[in-house]
């Protein structure tokens, strides 16, 4: 983008200084009231009086933003008649007093003409007067861009007494792309004035008064450290309409905290009209609702394709690029299966003939780092760009005004998490209205959009909220981190499933992180300083008490980053399971990961190997392992502040290898299954449900006459793709009694499995009275297991 080509602009203080002394004793007023002063008799001015000291930054912006004047809220023309005897005018930045750059007038004739400038007056006056807003609009009307833009003007009118503003946002990149528009459009520096935090990347300095985009669980994650968002005058929570887990718990806050601060407002922007219980949840009764205006939709086209949707939409894709009408494609598909897949598709089907142009296919999976930063960018060729996606990703395509076909699918996957089985079910359902309106609205007024089922067709109402439909362990040990901090109460919009609910509650007892009356253990507290799912969390606790910090940490980052493991094309699988055994570690997949990121690790020491081509060549997700390498080095800064040991590097001695297994069975003993018939079906002990390893694994690959481990510890359960248990590790019954609690072990369902368990339990617990009425306890009987529990 250009801001990131413009170089950071340096204040000088004496023009500063001058100008302020100018202001104060010539009578005219400050720099955040008036944005032009004349150069023309300014040292006249200046030697008539004497000049004073240069007052605070803050003092310098602390004018009213609703005054005309500002040629953020106004035209030039509003300037008084006195100004204009001036022949040269400088208009300066009201955000750091600087001359304003002719690109920012460009961007400012761009910015009048977006659907939302024609409600900037009703917006301003709404949030003066009220401490909450409502606004709707699609994703090109401006609401992400200017609505925050506008916030800042309000808090600057005060002078930032009640603090700074933030907009939340569900993507990372999406964060990052609005930042850079935002700093471009207000004509200041990208994490000076304006910046963003996102998961482990943070654009912000001491100096930074606009902390503008940040993803909703960052956003979570700080108000356990300020649980009133004292930092902010205005918190923006965008795309409200997506109901994901993160913004249904921060709005539920929100009402808490805004009956404690009268001062703070609260600005929720949707893509539709939101619904009553939205409406009502902040103070009981609808509120107000701006509607943006949508300009009319271009023409749409119904088709019926039955199941063969997928091959209907490239098809289509194909005869509009043989067609001699421009623009680019956006197609939304269901899985990012079927958009890797489309992807080789086109690229393969797409040749078109000379003087055609090229058709270039663009996979976006939602939410994955670095798949958007090609959106912003204008192709100078006859190419057609063709995006792949999926829900939920509607919003994504903000910037991008040469799309003129959507060719939708009108369905959508939904991960629906089971807990009785502690896994999630995998189903695909009609798209909501709102959703399709969306899509809808990205061809614009003269583009196409091609729905690829029947008008007739019955689209459910509204988006499911996220908060019934997913796991919320991690989310209750967060809001019993909360209760610490005097936000007790959540009031969600839609209450979360109470059996998901209690089973959250009950895995938190079994994992030491509640007490025995249901509040955060000390344990608990700990577990919520980590950026990981609680069993994660747990384990590298337990992995300072047994001296394997070094190779825990490693794991966590490299199972919670996604995976590592490319996605080759069908005919190259063969080979990439090849590669894939140079790394594989005896004792399971847990191992294999330690070795696949030393590996790395020590590649990057070399100044003349390339990262990326190795990374290619062995079939691994570059983008990945540096997710993983970032969440490591954030990992080992969080045992470091906390004040937590880490134990010295001793991957591959014996010692270390059963304390890494120690470790891992504190935190996941409920996922251990065995092999009931020596076979490869694995039987889960918590549920009672059959599976199988996963290909990938070190044990998938493996002939079954080689032997399969008849005991294994997994880190996760794919119930509805393929039932497969992915990254293994070989246990012992021994090790797994020494490490469950007990009272998990009691609550098991009856099975031969568990027999064999309890008649381990019941030998240990023999050898272990004999040996007190003889001697001592053997070195092996350890309390390790009442320590970390």
């Amino acid at each position: 983008m250009t801001t990131l080509g413009r170089a950071p602009r340096q204040p000088f203080t004496l023009l500063h200084s001058l100008r302020q002394s100018l202001f104060c004793m010539a009578g005219l007023p400050r720099a955040g009231d008036l944005q032009t002063f004349n150069l023309s008799g300014f040292v006249n001015k200046v030697e008539s009086k004497t000049p004073v000291m240069a007052q605070d930054d803050t003092s310098l912006t602390g004018g009213s933003c609703f005054e005309e004047q500002s040629p953020c809220c106004s035209d030039s023309e509003a300037l008084s008649q006195g100004d204009r005897d001036y022949d040269d005018i400088l208009e300066l930045n009201q955000f750091d007093g600087l001359p304003y750059s002719s690109r920012f007038y460009k961007l400012l004739k761009e910015r009048k003409e977006l659907p939302v400038w024609s409600a900037k007056r009703e917006f301003m006056d709404t949030l003066a007067k009220g401490q909450f807003v409502v606004v709707s609009g699609f994703a090109k009307s401006g609401r992400s861009s200017q609505i925050p833009q506008w916030c800042a003007e309000f808090c600057l009118s005060v002078q930032f007494q009640h603090g700074m503003v933030v907009c939340t946002q569900i993507h990372s990149q999406q964060a990052v792309d609005l930042a850079l528009r935002v700093a471009d459009e207000m004509d200041v520096n990208i994490g000076h004035e304006v910046g963003y935090t996102i998961p482990l990347e943070t654009s912000c300095t001491n100096e930074t008064v606009l902390r503008w985009y940040c993803t909703d669980d960052m956003l979570l994650r700080e108000m356990m450290s300020d649980p009133l968002l004292e930092r902010y005058g205005v918190v923006v929570v965008d795309q409200a309409h997506q109901r994901t887990v993160a913004t249904d718990v921060l709005l539920g806050l929100l009402k808490d905290i805004a009956m404690q601060r009268p001062d703070l407002r609260v600005v929720l922007l949707s893509a539709v009209a939101p619904g009553p219980k939205q409406l009502a949840l902040f103070t009981g009764s609808a509120l107000p609702v701006i509607h943006l205006e949508t300009p009319d939709v271009g023409e749409v086209v119904y088709s019926s394709t039955g199941d063969n949707y997928f091959c209907a939409a490239l098809r289509l894709v194909l005869e509009i690029h043989q067609s001699e009408e421009l623009g680019d494609v956006i197609v939304f598909l269901v899985t990012t299966q079927e958009i890797d897949l489309a992807h080789d598709i086109l690229c393969h089907e797409g040749r078109s003939p000379p003087g055609q142009g090229e058709l270039l296919p663009i996979s976006v999976h939602p939410g994955q780092t670095g798949s958007l930063q090609i959106l912003g960018e204008e192709e100078t060729t006859r190419t057609r760009r063709v995006f792949l996606t999926c829900s939920p990703n509607e919003d994504s395509f903000w910037a991008i005004s040469s799309i003129n076909f959507v060719i939708d699918t009108g369905l959508e996957r939904r991960h629906i998490f089971n807990p009785r089985i502690r896994t999630n079910s995998v189903i695909i359902q009609p798209i909501s209205t709102g959703r399709s309106e969306c899509r809808r609205q990205l061809a614009g007024p003269t583009g196409r959009c091609f729905c690829l089922y029947p008008k007739e067709r019955q689209l459910p109402a509204e988006v499911r909220p996220r908060i019934m439909e997913s796991d919320i362990i991690s989310t209750v040990l967060f809001l019993k981190r909360m209760e610490i901090a005097g936000l007790g109460h959540c009031d969600f919009i839609d209450r979360p499933d109470p059996g998901g609910l209690m089973q959250a509650l009950e895995e938190l007892d079994y994992l030491a992180a509640l007490d025995n009356d249901g509040n955060l253990s000390e344990m608990g507290i700990i577990m919520s300083e980590f950026p990981l799912e609680p069993q994660m969390a747990k384990t590298v606790l337990a992995s300072c008490e047994f001296d394997c910090v070094s190779e825990v940490v490693i794991i966590a980052a490299m199972l919670t980053a996604p995976s590592c493991f490319g996605a080759p094309p069908v005919d190259l699988k063969p080979e990439a399971i090849q590669s894939y055994v140079k790394f594989q570690h005896p004792e399971g997949d847990h191992f294999t990961l330690i070795n696949i990121y030393k590996a790395f690790k020590q590649l990057q020491q070399d100044p003349y190997c390339n990262e990326e081509r190795w990374c290619q060549d062995l079939f691994l997700n570059h983008a990945a392992l540096l997710v993983a390498d970032a969440l490591h080095s954030e990992l080992t800064d969080t045992l470091k502040r906390i004040e937590l040991p880490i134990s010295a590097p001793a991957f591959g001695s014996r010692t270390n290898t059963i304390n890494i297994k120690r470790a891992l069975l504190a935190g996941f003993f409920m996922q251990v299954a065995r092999d009931v018939d020596g076979s490869g079906n694995y039987f889960i002990l918590t549920h009672k449900h059959v599976a199988q390893i996963h290909p990938l694994s070190a044990y998938g690959a493996k002939s079954p006459k080689l032997g399969l481990p008849e005991w294994v510890l997994f880190h996760e359960h794919t119930f509805s793709e393929d039932n497969c248990l992915r990254t293994l590790t070989h246990i012992t019954p021994e090790e797994f009694v020494q490490m469950v609690p007990q009272y998990f072990f009691y609550n098991l369902p009856s099975s031969e499995s568990k027999d064999i368990l309890q008649s381990i339990l019941n030998r240990e617990a023999s050898l272990c009275q004999k040996g007190k009425s003889h001697k001592e306890p053997p070195e092996d009987q350890t309390t390790d297991r009442c320590v970390v529990q």
